[in-house]
């Protein structure tokens, strides 16, 4: 970790700074560097600077400010690209990312392609070959600006809209200009991720999860490589293991053309990884070894998002996966079994929330067959639910009974709506959109990539939501009790529990979900014992 004029951080894997000091996805790109992975360099403004800017008054000090500068100066030197031109082996692209010490996926702000203009956007073509990519490349990043950041209400651009076209729109829609000058973007961005730290969203996600209000987040500066560069480029997302089932195997889904929000989003209908596999064998080959070591490092399941330029393959970050009900039993008795963590901590990586939602009731498969199918998608997190259909996350917040939160696609100003209801139907995405992603963190049964208009049509609908299956159901139907044994992981899990619980908590018929709380209680006060003894 090297401090640059001492207010940013640049993220070279020299060291692994802490994630209270850089954030999740700082620590984990200076991680996976001193890893000797394929990363694209960064440099970091520290989880601190965003205390700074908010007791500010929300501005950005002009010692900060410089250091950002000599930390982009030194991205330049390294890549041998120049920041807002066309010198050197070519222009220098960044995307700027928020990074808190929690994981918060999707509640804060990102801006990718950032540094461009329109003489940026004639050298990306004349380097490339390609002016269809740069072309559309300087659209997405007027286009992303201007909604993040200008918070104008824009259409997708089309494929063959032009930047003047987009700047138009959001200037019509704002009566601001989004800059054009790379520096200014950049500033401009920087105030928006921190800014985002106190946004609606991350606010709503915060308080579900008992996470602190004076923590903060961190800014990663971090050069581009272009997923939608050609057709030997692509996007991804790799679990280690499946986060709906918890099976040992790599999970993930890849869109070829594409870049990071078009996967994360939901708007885009990604492909299996096979499909990678297929199409560019060495990269996914790297892939999945790069997975399994990240995984072995930190012990724990690990979601990686890759891009794939022109057939190279670049890690951008991972962190610890959010995981359905049933993949946190699963994978903390696989990880325990096979020596990466002890029993203790197995037993601490199971909520006493995720338990009560794996012993929740299903439906029979008598019940499932004899009921109207009325939409059929992709599984995204598993488990049975049913309530009212409903179109908008703020009438979810204000109903009264059971509801089923159903959308084109979710994004992160749906969270609130996605807490209050019982299970979330979306018509695109796919298994590592943010509706997946966020649904399985919940515990909440969902299916994505059900289709167009389904949403409209089912509007006001009694539904019953199997998220195991991917099926939705008309009405709420009838349902079952679970046999445990049928569950991965549980019973090895439940002898664990009964073994570390207190005595009575522990007692064969004391209901499990309290003996699972005993368990974790206890072997809390056991280490804070072994702490104040120390060694």
């Amino acid at each position: 970790m090297t401090a640059v004029a001492d207010r940013a951080v640049v993220l070279d894997g020299a060291t692994v700074p802490s994630r209270e000091v850089v954030g999740n996805k700082g620590r984990s790109i200076a991680w996976m560097l001193s890893l000797g992975l394929p990363v694209p360099p960064a440099l970091c403004l520290p989880i601190e600077e965003c205390r700074r800017f908010h007791a500010a008054g929300e501005e950005l000090d002009e010692e900060a400010w410089g250091s950002v500068l000599a930390g982009v100066a030194g991205l330049e030197e390294k890549l041998g690209r120049r920041f807002g031109g066309a010198g050197g082996e070519g222009p220098l692209l960044v995307s700027v990312r928020s990074g808190a010490a929690v994981s918060m996926p999707g509640m804060m702000d990102t801006v990718l392609n950032l540094g461009i203009t329109d003489e940026v956007e004639a050298a990306l073509a004349r380097l490339s070959g390609d002016a269809d990519f740069a072309r559309q490349t300087h659209c997405r990043f007027v286009h992303q600006f201007g909604e993040i950041v200008l918070k104008a209400d824009l259409e997708e651009p089309g494929p063959d809209a032009t930047p003047a076209e987009v700047r138009a729109a959001v200037r019509r829609d704002t009566g601001a200009e989004v800059p054009a000058d790379p520096h200014e973007q950049l500033r401009a961005v920087i105030k928006t991720v921190f800014g985002s730290w106190s946004s609606r969203r991350a606010k709503a996600y915060r308080r579900h999860w008992g996470i602190a209000e004076d923590g903060g987040t961190a800014v990663i500066i971090q050069a581009m490589v272009f997923g939608n560069l050609g057709e030997d480029s692509g996007t991804g997302v790799l679990f280690s293991r499946n986060p709906l089932s918890g099976d040992p195997e790599p999970y993930g889904e890849w869109l070829p053309r594409g870049q990071g929000e078009d996967v994360v989003s939901g708007t885009h209908d990604p492909l299996p990884l096979a499909s990678l596999a297929a199409s560019h064998p060495a990269a996914h080959e790297r892939l999945l070894t790069a997975a399994k070591l990240l995984e072995r490092e930190h012990g724990d399941i690990q979601d990686v998002e890759f891009t794939v330029e022109r057939g190279e393959l670049f890690l951008l970050q991972t962190r610890s996966a959010k995981r359905s009900p049933l993949a946190a039993v699963r994978a903390a008795v696989d990880l325990a079994t096979e020596g990466a963590i002890d029993r203790a901590e197995a037993i601490q990586r199971v909520t006493p929330e995720q338990l009560t939602s794996v012993l929740a009731p299903r439906l029979s498969e008598q019940v499932a067959a004899g009921a109207e199918v009325v939409a059929r998608g992709t599984a995204a997190c598993p488990g049975v639910a049913g309530g009212i259909a409903v179109t908008e996350s703020d009438a979810a917040c204000e109903a009264e009974g059971d509801v089923v939160l159903t959308r084109p696609t979710t994004s992160p100003e749906d969270v609130s709506g996605m807490i209050a209801a019982r299970a979330v139907v979306t018509e695109r995405g796919g298994s590592t959109s943010h509706a997946a992603v966020v649904t399985r963190a919940l515990g909440r049964p969902s299916v994505v990539g059900v289709g167009d208009g389904v949403s409209a049509a089912l509007a006001g609908s009694e539904l019953t939501v199997d998220g195991s299956a991917g099926v939705v159901y008309r009405g709420v139907l009838p349902t079952e009790d679970v046999d445990p044994a049928g569950v991965p992981g549980l019973t090895e899990l439940t002898k664990w529990v009964r073994e570390l619980s207190p005595a009575e908590a522990g007692a064969e018929g004391a209901p499990l979900v309290d003996a699972l709380r005993a368990a974790q209680e206890q072997s809390k006060a056991e280490d804070s014992k072994q702490e104040e003894e120390g060694p």
